[in-house]
């Protein structure tokens, strides 16, 4: 039997749109604090803020777009949102104050969560059902990849021309990603099927049911993740092996990149238990090697362990909420799954804060294990146990 074909010019097209975006994100999240404190001499709960109030309006989009994206159609609501960032980004290059910052910054996050929640609904409707995992795994590259490439060329690029080519860069590359925008076709989607508007408020209209499970068990996951994404850098500064931790992200990314190909088939004919059950215990193993990390060597091993781990867990996670929920409420399975995993990675960072000044980061990072193996108990009662009787909608 011949295989549906995964590689389609829309498929491609939004991949690259969504690489070009979060490209454009990761960069100035990794840079944004440490240019509040250099150029407006900010406090570093300030500078932080600067940095996660992006998250916020991410957010606050997603809510609103989950809701409304089928009836305002995914390539409207695609090309509006990157309008609006690219607009907004425009604004990073005129000299303000940190107040000013702040609300550049939520607006920066408004405009990526509008486009975003449209990019992982047309990948979802635009990816054969017989290829999803594999599919998802592929587009989920585009962020992966980003996470990587974003601090790689950005540090290096304000050392060399400081903060203001990073500003021009991210614009240009936001501009770029227009041109593909429109190339992209607008999946046909019967949203009559959703059986007229419900009045008055229903939390269905802003979260799917059909998602939650799959996407509970990502906010947990994302919790335990947050720690290696905002703390990494200060772990390595500490436990001398800055170039290790200067490696991190590459690594990470490099792991995820080689085996992303591997574990989307593996679910699409095995099954999602046949691979998240062995990436979170990678994950939890990661966890554990880099809490002892004496070395480089052992610093990067943790960095792969992760990467094979939350990497693939992330790609599964998603598949998993959209193929449990009916094509026409895809957009709102996609802006529930990444809300729930941006408020993990969000909140992370502020709670377990707090553990540092008590336990250090090696103590952190170790007490991010059994908080791993709670979501695989989580997962088995959400999902897990009756993954092999659930027939997907979509």
């Amino acid at each position: 039997m011949q295989k549906e074909k995964l590689w389609t010019r829309d498929f491609v097209s939004i991949s690259l749109v969504n690489f070009v975006m979060m490209l454009s994100m990761y960069l100035l999240i990794v840079t944004m604090a440490s240019y509040a404190i250099d150029t407006y001499d900010a406090s570093s709960s300030m500078a932080g803020l600067a940095s996660s109030i992006f998250i916020i309006g991410v957010l606050s989009a997603r809510l609103y777009a989950g809701k409304e994206i089928a009836r305002i159609g995914s390539k409207k609501m695609l090309i509006g949102g990157i309008l609006f960032f690219v607009l907004i980004t425009a604004l990073y290059l005129i000299p303000s104050n940190i107040y000013v910052l702040l609300i550049v910054r939520f607006l920066h996050g408004i405009g990526i969560g509008f486009a975003a929640t449209a990019t992982g609904t047309i990948v979802a409707q635009v990816v054969p059902k017989s290829r999803k995992g594999e599919g998802i795994s592929y587009f989920s590259l585009s962020v992966i990849l980003s996470t990587a490439i974003g601090p790689l060329i950005g540090l290096p690029m304000i050392n060399e021309f400081g903060y203001e080519s990073m500003f021009i860069f991210s614009l240009v590359v936001g501009i770029s990603c227009l041109p593909i925008a429109l190339t992209v076709k607008e999946p046909v989607v019967d949203y009559q099927a959703q059986g007229g508007k419900s009045q008055g408020f229903s939390l269905a209209n802003y979260l799917e049911p059909n998602a939650l499970p799959a996407s509970i068990v990502m906010f947990v996951i994302a919790l335990a993740y947050s720690g290696t994404l905002s703390f990494i850098a200060s772990f390595a500064k500490e436990a001398g092996l800055i170039e290790a931790g200067s490696m991190y992200f590459f690594v990470y990314a490099m792991a995820v990149l080689f085996s992303r190909p591997f574990t989307g088939k593996l679910m699409d004919a095995k099954g999602a238990n046949s691979v998240v059950y062995p990436a979170l215990l990678a994950f939890a193993a990661g966890m554990y090697v880099l809490s002892q990390a004496n070395s480089t060597v052992v610093f990067l091993l943790g960095a792969a362990l992760i990467g094979l781990g939350y990497g693939n867990f992330q790609s599964v996670a998603q598949t998993i909420a959209i193929k449990m929920t009916p094509p026409h409420r895809m957009g709102l399975a996609t802006s529930t799954f990444f809300i729930m995993m941006d408020i993990g990675i969000g909140v992370g960072p502020f709670l377990l804060g707090y553990m540092i000044p008590d336990y250090g980061y090696r103590g952190l990072y170790l007490a991010m294990v059994p908080l791993i193996i709670i979501g695989v108990i989580i997962y088995y009662a959400l999902h897990g146990k009756k993954e092999k009787s659930l027939t997907p909608n979509a």
